[in-house]
């Protein structure tokens, strides 16, 4: 049970220091969108094309956007 209480203890520390110092930046806090495609890659994958799931979503929504909305008009 030492054992336990002394790593638990350690572990706090060190997620506390890393707040603390997180907090010392005063940065906030940024999503990883868009990661791979800073560096120049478009997608995850190395196949050239997209799978049939994924093709059929993006034909969705494309269809999504061109559809007109009777409300907005």
């Amino acid at each position: 049970m030492a054992v336990f209480l002394i790593t638990l203890g350690l572990f706090l520390l060190i997620a506390l220091g890393m707040a603390v110092g997180y907090i010392f930046q005063q940065k906030s806090l940024a999503g990883s969108c868009g990661g791979l495609s800073t560096i120049g890659i478009d997608k995850e994958c190395d196949c050239d094309n997209p799978c049939e799931a994924r093709q059929e979503r993006e034909r969705k929504a494309e269809l999504e956007k061109n559809r007109i909305d009777i409300k907005n008009i």
